[in-house]
């Protein structure tokens, strides 16, 4: 249901919000994610654009989060990256539609339930969860912090 994107930029999120206070190199960043390196760096710069990571150039340099990861959402990490877009207005274009219709009005009433459901939810919440899994993350033993 996410764009790819998005889903990229969480497993980004999530990954440094596990790894809060070391900078991480995009090379490891996109190892230990499964993202393509060269999309990983767009991600990258639409998160720090919005905020929610900064960039650390030159060595021992990468990329950490801006905020602390109990402030920040899902919601957030998929505006940043692919902004979830509300139905304000006939998406036909149609003059005599001055309100949505029924269909429209439905899928906007989803849209909405996935915007609170998603603000809910911070990468903290996620890092402590009581699954075994880490979220969005393939992790060996030599990757365990």
């Amino acid at each position: 249901m996410l764009p790819k994107t998005a889903e990229y930029a969480l497993r980004a999120a999530v990954w440094l919000g596990k790894n809060d206070q070391v900078s991480q190199s995009a090379d490891k960043l996109a190892e230990v994610t499964k993202v393509p390196r060269r999309y990983l760096h767009k991600v990258l710069q639409d998160l720090v654009q919005a905020g929610l990571v900064r960039s650390q150039p030159g060595p021992g340099g990468g990329y950490s989060l801006a905020k602390s990861p109990a402030v920040i959402t899902i919601l957030d990490v998929v505006n940043a990256v692919s902004p979830l877009e509300r139905i304000h207005h006939c998406p036909l274009g149609l003059p005599s539609h001055t309100s949505l219709c029924p269909l429209h009005k439905e899928l906007d009433a989803v849209y909405e339930s996935m915007e609170k459901a998603l603000g809910r939810v911070t990468i903290t919440a996620l890092l402590e969860s009581t699954s075994n899994i880490v979220p969005l993350c393939d992790l060996t033993s030599s990757d365990q912090k």
